[in-house]
């Protein structure tokens, strides 16, 4: 049985190309819709909406839905390359330079550090969510911005992160990872809709250890991990810690801090 049976479906209400639509929905094994109407037990529909491929859930079908966000977030800046600054630019250290990203999910915080100037590498196992990335990456090769500067998106890899991490042709300065963890108890302010999507689609990442282990193997200098500030450290303790809003970076160091 395909993955997201009754879970998600490819809705074509007219705007895009509907050969792109048919394609989608015969890549990920998921029922094609013409119409809401037609639309049974699904909790969610891939469907291309003002020029971009969006995640809406069935309460939500009249509103914009969800896509990868290229523009920078609310307090980052708009030149390129954007200042280093903030926990997780201290996280990755003066001198990194390469970055794998290896649990992209929306990809804000591998888009933050791409326009950040990093030379990023992008990995997700979802093929949802990879949809929707390499919309997003494509969305963003046709900025102005990107094109004067004759600049080239991050790389998607597609497919498992450890097995990706192991087949890496190049040994990148820092491995970042942000894992999906158990909600808290209480609900937190932080509670985003798009986490809570990826929650159901996804689940929890039962393999983090793993992938902790692979990074650790993979990565030059450094691993980076996102965690909720009340979660346990995923590698024991750090080597350093920086602290974010409701969340930390922890480091483990490869090599000697920069």
């Amino acid at each position: 049985m395909p993955f997201y049976q009754g879970k998600l479906a490819v809705l074509d209400l007219g705007q895009g190309d509907a050969s792109q639509h048919r394609q989608l929905a015969r890549k990920l094994s998921v029922p094609l819709y013409t119409s809401v109407a037609e639309t049974v037990q699904e909790l969610f529909f891939l469907t291309w909406r003002e020029g971009a491929l969006r995640l809406i859930d069935r309460a939500l079908l009249k509103k914009g839905g969800m896509t990868v966000e290229i523009n920078p977030r609310n307090g980052e800046q708009w030149s390129w390359p954007a200042p280093k600054r903030g926990p997780l630019a201290q996280a990755l250290g003066r001198k990194t330079v390469t970055v794998v990203d290896a649990t992209t999910g929306w990809g804000q915080d591998g888009l933050a550090l791409f326009r950040m100037g990093y030379r990023m590498q992008c990995i997700e196992r979802s093929p949802v969510m990879a949809e929707l990335l390499a919309d997003g990456f494509s969305r963003l090769a046709q900025q102005n911005w990107m094109q004067t500067r004759q600049l080239q998106p991050p790389q998607l890899i597609i497919g498992d992160a450890i097995t990706a991490l192991q087949r890496l042709t190049f040994c990148p300065d820092c491995i970042f990872l942000d894992p999906m963890f158990p909600p808290k108890r209480k609900k937190s302010a932080l509670a985003k809709k798009p986490i809570e999507v990826l929650r159901v689609l996804l689940g929890d990442d039962p393999d983090k250890q793993a992938l902790f282990d692979a990074a650790v193997a993979a990565a030059g200098q450094r691993v980076v991990v996102k965690s909720p500030d009340d979660a346990a450290p995923l590698g024991g303790k750090a080597d350093a810690s920086f602290q974010g809003k409701l969340l930390r970076y922890d480091v483990y160091f490869k090599s000697p801090p920069h």
